[in-house]
C-alpha cells in the first residue's frame, strides 16, 4: 500500500498577523473600518434606548413638537452616515495609494492561475535568465517584489493575507500586486475566488528568505535537472521520457518539454504537489502519480497506466529532481 502524506506545511496565513507594508496598510483598514462600525453600532443601540425609554414622554408632547425633534434626529443621521462613508471612501482610496507597486521592484515575477495551480515564471534579470516553477514563490526579505497576475481559463484570486491583499486573476488582462516581506518565513496563500471543483485544493506557499539565499536559491532554479547517480532513479528517468508524462512537462536538461502541466525540472526541493494538497514525500509523489483523480478529482493530470516498478521509480525519479 502507498503511503502519503497530507500537507501540512506551516504557514502564516492571517490578515491580522501582518509581515510587511502592504499587508500592514491593508490591517490598519481594516481595524479602521471594524472601529467606525462598532461605534456606529453602538450609536444606534444607545439611541434606540432612549427612544424605547422617552416613547410615553414623547406621547403626551403636541405633534408639531414631536414631528420636529423627528425631523431633526432624521437630519443628524443622514448627515453622520455621508460622513462616515465619505472618511471611509477616503481611507480606502489612501490604503490603494499605499500599496501600489513602485517601478523599480527588485524582482518582477509572472503568476498564471490555473485549473487548480499556480504557474511561476521569474522574469530574466541582467545577463541571468528566467525560469518556470509552480505552487511556491520564492521572494527576498525586504525588498520590493513585482507579481503580474494573470489567467489562463477562468478568474482566479491570489490572495496572501500576511503579505498583501487580494488580487483577481482576469483572462485577457494584466493585474499588478505588491509584495513585501520584512522578515522570513514560509506564508501561506490561496485562491479567493471560486474557480472550479478543486477551487479548495488551489494553496500557493511563499517563502521569505534573506537576499543571500534567495539568490542562491534562484541561481539553483535557473540550472537544468541535474543527473542522479541513484540506479532507481535513473530508471525512473527513463520510464517517464518513455511515458505520455514528457508530453505535458518540461524537464529542463532531458527531452521533456511539455507545456500542459507544471515544469517539474526542480520538483523534488518544493515543499508541497498539488496545489498544497501534498507533502512532496516519495509516497505522496508515488500517490499522486498512480491516481491522481482519487486525490484532486476534476484536474488535468490524467491517470497514466504504468507498473509497480515503474511507479516506484518514477517517484524515486521526481523526488531526485532538486
Amino acid at each position: 500500500m502507498l503511503a502519503f502524506a497530507v500537507s501540512g506545511c506551516a504557514g502564516n496565513q492571517s490578515a491580522l498577523d501582518p509581515q510587511g507594508a502592504p499587508a500592514i496598510h491593508v490591517e490598519h483598514l481594516i481595524i479602521g473600518i471594524v472601529a467606525v462600525c462598532t461605534l456606529v453600532w453602538i450609536l444606534v443601540m444607545a439611541m434606540l434606548g432612549v427612544a424605547l425609554l422617552r416613547g410615553r414622554r414623547r406621547a403626551a408632547q403636541a405633534p408639531a413638537a414631536s414631528e420636529k425633534s423627528i425631523t431633526m434626529a432624521v437630519g443628524a443621521a443622514v448627515a453622520a452616515t455621508v460622513v462616515t462613508i465619505a472618511a471611509l471612501t477616503v481611507a480606502s482610496y489612501y490604503t490603494t495609494r499605499g500599496i501600489g507597486v513602485p517601478a523599480p521592484a527588485a524582482v518582477t515575477i509572472t503568476v498564471k492561475g490555473q485549473q487548480w495551480w499556480w504557474q511561476v515564471f521569474y522574469a530574466a534579470s541582467g545577463t541571468d535568465p528566467g525560469f518556470e516553477t509552480a505552487n511556491e514563490i520564492h521572494i527576498p526579505v525586504g525588498r520590493d517584489v513585482r507579481l503580474e497576475l494573470q489567467s489562463q481559463d477562468v478568474i482566479h484570486s491570489f490572495w496572501v493575507p500576511s503579505l498583501a491583499g487580494k488580487q483577481d486573476l482576469v483572462p485577457g488582462r494584466t493585474n499588478i500586486l505588491l509584495l513585501r516581506a520584512e522578515k522570513p518565513g514560509v506564508y501561506r496563500g490561496q485562491c479567493a475566488e471560486f474557480c472550479g471543483l478543486q477551487h479548495s485544493h488551489m494553496a500557493v506557499l511563499v517563502v521569505a528568505e534573506a537576499p543571500e539565499a534567495y539568490e542562491r536559491w534562484a541561481a539553483g532554479q535557473r540550472q537544468d535537472a541535474m543527473p542522479s547517480s541513484d540506479t532507481e532513479a535513473l530508471a525512473g528517468r527513463e520510464a517517464f521520457l518513455a511515458k505520455p508524462c514528457a508530453a505535458c512537462h518540461t524537464i529542463r536538461g532531458t527531452s521533456a518539454s511539455g507545456k500542459t502541466g507544471p515544469d517539474l525540472t526542480h520538483v523534488g526541493g518544493r515543499r508541497t504537489i498539488a496545489a498544497g494538497l501534498l507533502d512532496t514525500t516519495r509516497g505522496s509523489l508515488a500517490a499522486w502519480i498512480a491516481d491522481p483523480q482519487t486525490l484532486k478529482p476534476g484536474s488535468n493530470m490524467p491517470t497514466v497506466p504504468m507498473s509497480s516498478v515503474e511507479l516506484r521509480a518514477i517517484s524515486a525519479y521526481m523526488k531526485s529532481l532538486k
